[in-house]
């Protein structure tokens, strides 16, 4: 048995399957983790969506931005956004099925042992892991509760940009929600910067990707995606999977269970260009 996870699929249906038999994947034997984004730029949204929820406990995927905005689009607690690619996903025969199916994901996923986690984006450096587990699930039953349409239309905004425990309501929610499925770079204190999206080196001073922060608190292996400039690799002990697969470079998977861990890539059609508008929940 092997246990891969997989990047930002982003509605590449093609690429992901191309993926999987590079790998040689079988879903009777092998266990996958998705790192979010199944869903929009691409072209077959609603074909991935199908093929992760048929492997059933075989896979795990976490929420990532683009999921969520799916999710608020459908509740109409959102407009789509020039670039979307969600039309068919929404007007599939299946449509319900397929979101609560969703809404249904993690936000944070952590198996121990050995003790590692999956989260889209980043996690802040004053959260120990059993803070982030606690908030994640906060946010995950308000994703299942009845209010789901009011819930998703307060989590757009970049605003508070730093965790603090006395946060209540939207703030709270918005602040963790965004951690999770959008930082990038980060203070020392933990202040979020939300709009960069270069690689690191790129962003202005005093600012730090966020798994570089010093006194960080979760110290366990973090598997994640969301940051195409940053591509696939190991880097400070987490293990980035975007290799910007809607931009013409290439779909990733890492084996976790290989000593060291064992990357893997297939090339992707381009289905965005750099000039098209990038957008975030």
């Amino acid at each position: 048995m092997a246990l891969y996870a997989v990047g930002d699929v982003q509605g590449c249906y093609d690429s992901l399957r191309h993926l999987l038999d590079h790998l040689g994947f079988e879903p009777e034997r092998d266990r996958l983790w998705f790192t979010g984004d199944l869903v929009n730029r691409g072209p077959d949204s609603a074909r991935v969506l199908r093929f992760v929820r048929d492997l059933g406990e075989g896979a795990v995927t976490v929420l990532g931005n683009h999921d969520l905005h799916l999710l608020a689009v459908a509740a109409g607690a959102a407009q789509p956004r020039s670039g979307d690619t969600l039309e068919g996903l929404l007007r599939a025969p299946d449509r319900e099925a397929l979101l609560d199916w969703l809404r249904h994901r993690p936000l944070l996923h952590y198996e121990a042992p050995p003790g590692r986690l999956l989260v889209h984006a980043g996690l802040l450096p004053q959260w120990d892991l059993d803070t982030a587990r606690s908030l994640a699930a906060e946010v995950e039953a308000e994703l299942r509760g009845p209010g789901l349409a009011e819930f998703l239309e307060h989590l757009y905004g970049d605003e508070p940009d730093r965790w603090q425990p006395g946060l209540r309501g939207p703030d709270r929610f918005r602040v963790v929600v965004n951690a999770m499925t959008r930082l990038r770079f980060c203070d020392a204190d933990g202040h979020m910067r939300l709009g960069l999206t270069g690689p690191p080196g790129s962003q202005p001073p005093g600012l730090m990707p966020w798994f570089r922060v010093p006194g960080r608190r979760i110290r366990c292996p973090v598997v994640f995606g969301h940051w195409s400039a940053l591509g696939a690799g190991i880097f400070d002990g987490v293990i980035a999977l975007d290799s910007g697969c809607v931009w013409g470079g290439g779909l990733s998977a890492v084996r976790l269970d290989a000593h060291p861990p064992r990357f893997y890539r297939v090339p992707c059609a381009q289905t965005r260009s750099p000039a098209q508008t990038i957008s975030s929940t």
